[in-house]
């Protein structure tokens, strides 16, 4: 069992509001960026509306010197770069809470910095004018908060940059004068260098360290920003990336690069998969090693097509017709993201049948501060059989032991390839025998048998015979963990429970752990309660009581406690 985390660290909540198209991603991004390079540890929850411009969209950064998980529903600062913004989520504030707002449409209230943007500078800087406001309030190093806006366009314009900057210096020094009172972060005496990373680049990058050299994708929230990740990188790191004509066309262009020896990977969301679910099918039946990153969003349909759920994992469990193996990982920190991608494709080679990442768009979305991977000492993917070890005539096919053949590349070798979506032979070549059929049925799937040996075991933390275990998978993690604390801090003896690897389950990972429990709680953003359903189903264990969010936002330490208590 892993130690409960402490902290007992200054935290503050920096909600930043307005419509798409006022720059506040930009603003919260190079917010965050400074944060994490002075030392603090961050949480970014973004939510936006599905349109290019106009509509409510926010960008809120929790941070603190020590270690946050989770996302904060009280507001320590609210930035409002509209009037809607006040309107919206004024009554979120804390009661020591102020507002950051133009001097035109800011409320009569002593706890407002009323912002004189016109008087700053010109409107389109006007972003960058709250950057500097909100930057001087917490005490941020002004030269530290320009190297940021620096990087951010020093290699645009040159002109442009100066113009932010001088932008960015005249709101600080303005703000230095005010009197609103609001607590400054403790400085951090050298800070360690840390990452400002999300979800996406994440599991872009631990693709890259596998090796992957083929990524098809149709673009769909929440999982574009992996393909955008890897089309820039494309060049320098030898991968061909594809944007599909559609989801059908995706994963079988994966799966034809796949046979021919590339590590491929594809990325979608629910409604693209829903199209991809006969290739997938494909990729089981040729025994075609393929990654597939799914990021969940509200449905059915279109649904809400920016928010945020884990209503997936039911369908990707059962998706493609017939029986044949498949592993599924539900990475809960940016770290998991990048160690579980690679380990899908270390799976997928190793076993030749489909493996699945499945996140969200909280999790997607969400930017945290992270210590830098240590690439040097992970061993290579290895892609195919070694040709000399194996015999004449090839059999595709094979039919061993642990049900993994051997896995020879088209044209590679002299060994003549042959492969068939029908049922086949161990040569590769179609068949009608019954007995045949078969075999190879159960040659397919004793490969489960190597996928369970391997299978990641759920991270138990807290207290030991807990009174309240909190089980969760995916990006449920960081609520579970504080919602624990809160709990923990009321006199409960609490734990959680987190799987990072929602199939296949050994459930002697984690029986014993839920029975000795005196109450056992899942919670998980969705309505039927679809991992408390496989628990039951895998192992007889019913988890009677659930905390379930489905209304598109992401579950909070708060919300938790609240229906806990209720």
């Amino acid at each position: 069992m892993k130690p409960v985390p402490q902290s007992a660290d200054q935290i503050l909540n920096l909600l930043i509001g307005g419509e798409a198209g006022q720059g506040l991603v930009t603003v919260g991004q190079l917010l965050a960026k400074a944060l994490v390079r002075a030392g603090y540890a961050i949480v970014v929850t973004q939510s936006y509306q599905s349109r290019i411009r106009g509509g409510h969209n926010t960008y809120t950064i929790r941070t603190s010197p020590g270690e946050v998980q989770a996302p904060q529903e009280t507001v320590d600062l609210l930035v409002a770069l509209n009037a809607e913004t006040v309107d919206l989520h004024r009554s979120e504030l804390a009661p020591a809470g102020v507002i950051v707002a133009g001097d035109k449409f800011g409320p009569a209230d002593p706890n407002c910095l009323k912002v004189p943007y016109s008087q700053l500078a010109r409107v389109k800087f006007a972003n960058v004018v709250a950057l500097g406001a909100v930057a001087a309030l917490l005490g941020l190093d002004l030269e530290l908060v320009s190297r940021a806006v620096a990087d951010f366009f020093g290699k645009k314009d040159a002109a442009l940059l100066e113009q932010n900057r001088q932008a960015l210096q005249a709101a600080y020094a303005w703000a230095g004068t005010q009197k609103v009172a609001f607590p400054k972060l403790a400085p951090i005496k050298d800070p360690v260098p840390r990452l400002m990373m999300g979800a996406s680049d994440a599991m872009a990058l631990g693709a890259l360290s596998a090796g992957v050299k083929f990524y098809s994708f149709y673009p769909m929230t929440p999982a574009t920003a992996i393909g955008q990740f890897l089309a820039g990188a494309a060049r320098r790191m030898g991968l061909i990336v594809e944007q599909g004509e559609d989801e059908i066309g995706v994963l079988n262009m994966a799966l034809g690069a796949a046979f021919a020896g590339a590590p491929a990977m594809v990325g979608t969301s629910g409604g693209g998969f829903a199209l991809m679910v006969e290739a997938v099918s494909l990729a089981g039946m040729t025994e075609t090693p393929v990654v597939i990153a799914l990021g969940q969003r509200p449905a059915p349909a279109t649904g809400l097509p920016t928010r945020t759920e884990q209503a997936d994992l039911s369908f990707v469990l059962h998706a493609g017709h017939g029986e044949f193996p498949r592993a599924i990982f539900a990475p809960g920190t940016i770290a998991q993201c990048f160690h579980l991608t690679r380990r899908a494709f270390a799976l997928t080679e190793k076993y030749q049948t489909p493996v699945f990442i499945l996140f969200d768009q909280f999790l997607a979305d969400s930017y945290r501060a992270v210590a830098s991977f240590e690439v040097e000492k992970l061993e290579p993917i290895q892609v195919g059989a070694d040709p000399a070890a194996v015999a004449v005539p090839y059999k595709r096919y094979a039919i061993t032991d642990n049900g993994v053949s051997p896995r020879l590349l088209p044209g590679q070798s002299a060994h003549l390839v042959v492969a068939d979506s029908d049922e086949h032979t161990e040569d590769g070549h179609l068949t009608e025998d019954l007995k045949v059929r078969k075999l190879m049925v159960e040659k397919r799937l004793r490969k489960s048998a190597g996928i369970l040996q391997e299978v990641v075991a759920p991270e138990l933390v807290g207290d030991e015979k807990p009174e309240l275990l909190l089980v969760c998978w995916g990006s449920m993690r960081g609520s579970a963990l504080e919602a624990a604390a809160l709990l923990r801090a009321k006199g409960k003896r609490v734990a959680t429970l987190h799987f990072s690897q929602v199939w296949p389950l050994r459930a002697e990972q984690f029986l014993g752990i839920l029975q000795q429990a005196g109450e056992v709680v899942m919670v998980e953003s969705n309505a039927f309660g679809q991992m408390a359903q496989l628990i039951r189903r895998e192992t007889g264990f019913e988890i009677k009581r659930k905390v379930l969010r489905y209304d598109g936002l992401p579950q909070t330490p708060e919300q938790i406690v609240r229906e806990l208590s209720s």
